[in-house]
């Protein structure tokens, strides 16, 4: 069986997360007796801002990598916030910034995993944990395991972590490229790309590994839940593309939005594009990913459209996305055993608009005020 691989710049082209249903919670009742004699209730404080708990967790655990690091190695591992390397990302293999974590000693890779622990949710963490474990089992496959090398992988941190001003994270490899920016207390998580090859491991001991498994299954279980009438609006083409059709793009931008609305969905397909959503979604801890969802309910979950392109089958060549106002989910599967994901915010990818709110709130240097 041979592995397609990702060795351009332009390709040609479990320890597997479990989607995860948002938690149904219901406030308690409201103690509506009227109490003449009870003083006014004082107001309640603002809720914290999506992504509250994780910007600050994250901070502290990336200072922590940082303070663990010497002289050198720091120089290599933090570079300024406004470096054009922290918008510059791509998935293939490719010379990169920041620090490999086949040049940390084992207390600096320790504190590095720490922090990706923090930026991701259990099953976040494992998907990473899992295309790094892929990414030898390809050398193998391919006879070539010092390209291949887990310890290619590089972790590069953007300004000073803290809350005084904006910074940013980047873990990225073959097949990786995850990007946090933070700003006072709040996190932007994309773009987030994740990829698997092979898509399932075909000998040896980790023989049926499929890392990215749920994000295959169930969309091509939704294609099947599918009308003939829906699946016609759903199919765009009857060929995969070679990749993500926006690839490595700065800013994600497609022409119109393709495939069935979901308008058109019955309720129980919404549901179930939910929870494909949330797959991906749910790579983060629940206040990101609650942050995510809850914008894209606001913006209409009617206003989604799926668009499939390619075989059905298994272990042929196909695509979905799920495009909407706020975010796009793009996932490709070159050659039926090779599979590119990325999610998008369309808004805040790198911290757009988080990074606008801070200015326009009075921070940084570059705020211009009215006289």
């Amino acid at each position: 069986m041979t592995a397609t691989s990702c060795n351009s710049m332009r390709p040609q082209e479990g320890l597997p997360g479990e989607p995860a249903a948002a938690p149904d919670s219901q406030p308690a009742p409201a103690d509506r007796t009227a109490r003449h004699d009870a003083p006014p209730s004082p107001p309640a404080p603002p809720a914290p801002p999506p992504g509250h708990a994780t910007a600050d967790a994250l901070g502290a655990a990336a200072r922590a990598f940082l303070d663990g690091l010497d002289h050198a190695s720091r120089d290599r591992a933090q570079l300024a916030f406004h470096s054009s390397d922290r918008q510059d990302w791509h998935y293939v293999p490719r010379r990169r910034a920041g620090l490999a974590i086949g040049d940390m000693n084992g207390s600096e890779l320790s504190a590095a995993h720490a922090l990706l622990r923090t930026g991701l949710s259990q099953a976040g963490y494992r998907k990473l944990e899992g295309i790094l474990l892929l990414e030898g089992i390809l050398g193998g496959i391919e006879g070539n395991p010092g390209f291949r090398d887990p310890g290619h992988y590089h972790l590069a941190l953007f300004g000073q972590p803290g809350h005084q001003a904006p910074w940013g994270l980047r873990f990225e490899g073959h097949h990786i490229s995850l990007n946090f920016t933070s700003a006072g207390h709040a996190v932007a998580t994309t773009p987030a790309f994740l990829g698997a090859n092979p898509a399932e491991v075909p000998s040896g001991p980790r023989k049926g590994l499929r890392v990215l498994a749920s994000e295959e299954d169930l969309g091509r279980a939704f294609l099947a839940s599918l009308t003939p009438a829906q699946r016609q609006r759903a199919v765009i083409a009857p060929a995969a593309p070679l990749d993500i059709v926006t690839e490595a793009s700065r800013r994600a931008a497609l022409p119109s939005f393709d495939g069935l609305p979901a308008a058109e969905m019955t309720p129980a397909q919404r549901a179930a594009l939910i929870r494909l959503l949330e797959v991906y979604a749910r790579n983060f801890p629940d206040d990101v990913a609650d942050g995510h969802l809850d914008r894209i309910a606001r913006a209409g979950v009617e206003r989604l459209h799926f668009a499939w392109a390619g075989s059905a089958a298994p272990k042929q060549p196909h695509y979905y996305r799920i495009h909407g106002p706020t975010h796009l989910i793009e996932y490709d599967n070159r050659g039926g055993d090779h599979i590119h994901t990325v999610f998008r915010d369309l808004q805040d990818d790198f911290g757009d608009s988080l990074l606008a709110r801070h200015l326009q709130e009075g921070h940084g240097a570059h705020v211009h005020r009215r006289p």
